[in-house]
Parts: structure tokens; C-alpha cells; sequence
């Protein structure tokens, strides 16, 4: 206990370097804490998107990007699949449910997704959690729509209100369906998933819509209006996903091999697990790179208090001769240098501690709505212990070396005079 009194007064006597070298290592492992908690969570929300599916079928592609535009909405389809081929899976004795999904229009930059009621009722997500309703119901007629948490709250939309659909999925359109407005049917409870920035609309709505347009384009002079649109007939001739629930999971593989054999036309189904590993392997690289470059900044800060404590040494020559004076054996200099160092990292450890929780309690909320991340603040995950341990005996080791060199000075050579 005396040489930690001792080390403490020796900082707080030093206080401006040491007070440089703590900030030093706290914005460093707040950085690594940080860049952790953000691979996790992102994970965890990647992860939390989608629950309960057992398949995901969609044109013959890559796995992975067949989960992007499914499920996170990202990318495009290469290609679309009957509405034949649907109705052929969906009625295969083997499914409980199936969820039909389009894709291709937007509104104001967010997706627009045309599905039926079964989305509502069989989709989960976060370990099988259902889908809730914050105000509104699911869409009951034609031009009606379901917005996620975020479109409603970032654009201002309640229930009632009338929306146009844009036609293409930039965030910028010249080409609206003005004449087919939707009304609000209702708006989802917010869950941090993609389902927060989606549109969600019928299949007929999307039929509707584009009532008078051929591969994309408007007929000039062609005008159906809207009522006349929605009572024709709007049955889809393709769609662009959809997803399975089976009756047992022992069928999956049976049916996946089905599905990719099938003679109708070229089809692909993917295990949403299975797929969503794939991606995670694909990423690894540049999360073990980003982790290696936080890593390095760390070492940084270390090595930085190990310039400093040894630069110090040499004006600290005398004051370890009087310590050795009074009684100090050399191990006792030598913990004390080393105290002094640890005492510095772990202060550091926990002052980037504070600068984590403090910076996430300022930014979650922004984040989760710029991005749809949700950054959960909870006590530090086991790998962050480890992490703060492997910093804290790293710290230790670096100690040593100017404990080391304090250890060997003499009471002599700290006396004497140098010219």
C-alpha cells in the first residue's frame, strides 16, 4: 500500500504529463471498445432482421446477394420470378405459410415493398418476435400502405395521410404516380431493422400502379385512372422473392434441392442462417483489419507512456537516490516505476470506459436513425473484459522496462554529477 501511496503522489506531482499520457490511452481504448461493440451490434442487428423463415427463393443469383435485397434492401434483383413459380412453392404441401415480395419502387428514398397480409401475420424477427402495429392496421384495399417506424417519424406521416409512390428505387425519380396516391393504413412499432425504412404496400397496389406502363415506361397517352386500375385484374405476372415457412424443418433440404432443380425456370433457395454466415465470413477481413489498425492505435498510446517514463527517468535519477537513501531496496524502485505505469493504464482503461458510454449515450439515437443501428448500452460484453485485461497486463509489461532501467540505476550513479 505504501508504494501505491507513493506512485499516486508521484503522478499527481507529474500531473500535465501524466494527465497527456491518460488521455492518450483513453481515447485509444475507447476507439477499440467502440469499433467492438459497433461489429456486435451490427452483427446482432443483421442477425435480428429476420427470424422464423426457412427459406428465401428468388432468381438464380448469389446467395448472399438474394439475402441483401430480400431482407435489407439492398442491391437490386438480377432478374424476377413468375407469379406461376410462386403459386406452384407456395402450395406445395410441404409450406405452412409463404410471403411474397416486390420490389423496384420507393418513395422519397426509402423502399417500397408490395406483399400480402400473410407479411403481417407469419414474418418475425429477434428470435421469433412478431411484427407490431404503433398505430394503424394493415392495408385492407388497393392503395393502401404500412410504413415502418422510421419513415413515419423522419417524414412526418401519421394515419390517413395520402403518399406518392415513385417509380425506380434511387432516391431521386422523375417519373411519380401521381394519378395512384396511398393512404396511410398504418405505422409499425419500431423494431431496428431494415422494416423501419420500408414502404410496405399490397401486390395489387403495386399492379395497380403501374396500370399504362410497359417494361418501365409509362404509354404515352394511356391513362387509367385509379379507380378503373383497381378494378381490373390485378394479379401479378412476377414478383421478386419470397419467403417459406415450412412444417418441418426436416424438409428444408429436400425442398431447397426442389427448388433449385426446378425445370419451370431458374430459380434459387437459401437458408437465411446459413447465407447470413456466408456474409460474415466474406467480412471478416476487413473486420480483422479494422480491429488491427484500433489494436495499433492502443500500442500507440502505450508505447507513448513508455517514451514518457523513460524520458523522465533520467530527471528522475536523483529522486530514486534519495528514495534508496531512506531505506528503498531496488525492487522497491523498480514496483514503484511499474506501479506507476499500471496505475496509469488502468486509469486510462477506465477513463476510456466513461468516454464509450458517454459517447454512446450521446450518438444512439442518432445512429439508430441515420443507419438503423441499434447500439445497445449494457455492462461490457466478455471479449471487452478480455480486451481491457489485455491492455491492462500489456500496460504492465511496458511498465517494466522503465522499472527495469530505474531497478539498475545505483544509489552512486544517482548521486553523482555528471558533466
Amino acid at each position: 500500500m505504501a508504494i501505491l501511496s507513493l506512485a499516486i503522489k508521484s503522478l499527481l506531482n507529474r500531473r500535465f504529463t501524466a494527465s497527456l499520457v491518460l488521455i492518450s490511452i483513453a481515447l485509444s481504448v475507447a476507439l477499440l471498445l467502440g469499433v467492438e461493440r459497433l461489429r456486435v451490434e451490427s452483427r446482432n442487428s443483421f442477425a435480428n432482421t429476420i427470424s422464423g423463415t426457412d427459406l428465401i427463393v428468388g432468381a438464380r443469383s448469389g446467395s448472399i446477394n438474394l439475402l441483401l435485397y430480400s431482407v435489407f434492401r439492398i442491391g437490386d434483383a438480377t432478374n424476377n420470378i413468375s407469379w406461376k413459380s410462386y403459386r406452384h412453392f407456395a402450395n406445395n404441401k410441404m409450406v405452412k405459410w409463404s410471403i411474397p415480395i416486390s420490389l423496384g419502387d420507393s418513395h422519397r428514398g426509402y423502399r417500397v415493398m408490395g406483399t400480402s397480409e400473410d407479411y403481417f401475420r407469419y414474418y418475425r424477427y429477434s428470435k421469433h418476435r412478431q411484427l407490431e402495429f404503433l398505430k394503424g392496421k394493415p392495408f385492407e384495399q388497393v392503395y393502401q400502405a404500412v410504413l415502418g417506424h422510421e419513415v413515419a417519424e423522419k417524414l412526418g406521416y401519421s394515419v390517413g395521410q395520402e403518399i406518392i409512390i415513385a417509380h425506380g428505387a434511387g432516391k431521386t425519380s422523375f417519373s411519380m404516380h401521381k394519378d395512384k396516391p396511398f393512404t396511410v393504413s398504418g405505422i409499425l412499432a419500431a423494431t431496428g431493422t431494415p422494416l423501419d425504412r420500408t414502404v410496405h404496400v399490397s401486390l395489387q397496389g403495386i399492379e395497380a400502379i403501374h396500370k399504362g406502363w410497359i417494361q418501365g415506361r409509362k404509354v404515352p397517352g394511356l391513362n387509367i385512372s385509379a379507380e378503373r386500375a383497381s378494378r381490373s385484374d390485378l394479379t401479378p405476372n412476377s414478383i421478386t422473392a419470397f419467403m417459406l415457412g415450412l412444417k418441418s424443418r426436416i424438409a428444408t433440404f429436400g425442398l431447397q434441392r426442389e427448388i433449385n432443380e426446378y425445370p419451370g425456370e431458374p430459380l434459387q433457395a437459401i437458408l437465411p442462417g446459413i447465407t447470413l454466415q456466408q456474409l460474415w465470413d466474406m467480412m471478416a477481413v476487413a473486420e480483422n483489419a479494422l480491429l488491427m489498425v484500433t489494436g495499433l492505435v492502443v500500442l500507440i498510446g502505450l508505447v507513448g507512456m513508455l517514451t514518457v517514463m523513460l524520458a523522465g527517468l533520467n530527471e528522475r535519477r536523483r529522486e530514486m537516490a534519495i528514495l534508496r537513501s531512506v531505506g528503498a531496496r531496488p525492487m522497491h524502485i523498480l514496483l514503484l516505476i511499474t506501479g506507476e505505469s499500471l496505475l496509469l493504464c488502468l486509469l486510462g482503461i477506465a477513463a476510456g470506459l466513461v468516454l464509450l458510454y458517454t459517447g454512446l449515450f450521446i450518438t444512439q439515437p442518432y445512429i439508430e436513425t441515420l443507419w438503423g443501428l441499434y447500439l445497445s448500452i449494457g455492462l461490457p460484453t466478455e471479449r471487452e473484459w478480455g480486451l481491457m485485461g489485455l491492455i491492462g497486463l500489456t500496460g504492465l509489461v511496458v511498465g517494466l522496462v522503465p522499472g527495469y532501467r530505474a531497478y539498475r540505476y545505483s544509489l552512486a550513479d544517482g548521486m553523482s554529477i555528471r558533466i
